[in-house]
């Protein structure tokens, strides 16, 4: 699914996760702390395994040890990132970035 570069990851996050299949676990960084989200997760059966912002009232509890796994996430989009019509989106036509990132997920994790 492609948004607009001004979109909050935390707007996205709710499409995304209809679309997705059953999950234990949501991992997310502070980006995706929003309370809606928290129950829409919680709603479907999935655990959310995001930490709070620092300016929240009430400390949120998640799985630190969990958390620390999200790292392969973000190595991941590094790894995509290297190919460089991904990351500037050099076609810029929407059709035709899922393709190009089709391929380079197939270069950078399968050849």
């Amino acid at each position: 699914m492609l948004t607009a570069g001004n979109a909050s990851d935390a707007k996205a996050a709710p499409t995304l996760l209809e679309r997705a299949w059953r999950t234990c676990y949501l991992l997310g960084d502070k980006g995706y702390d929003a309370d809606p989200l928290r129950r829409s997760v919680r709603k479907v059966g999935t655990v959310s395994v995001i930490p709070g912002r620092h300016n929240r009232k009430r400390a949120i509890r998640y799985d630190q040890r969990r958390y620390r796994a999200r790292h392969l996430i973000e190595n991941a989009f590094c790894r995509l990132k290297d190919f460089r019509r991904v990351a500037t989106r050099h076609n810029k036509l929407a059709a035709n970035l899922p393709s190009g990132v089709a391929l380079a997920t197939a270069l950078a994790f399968w050849l």
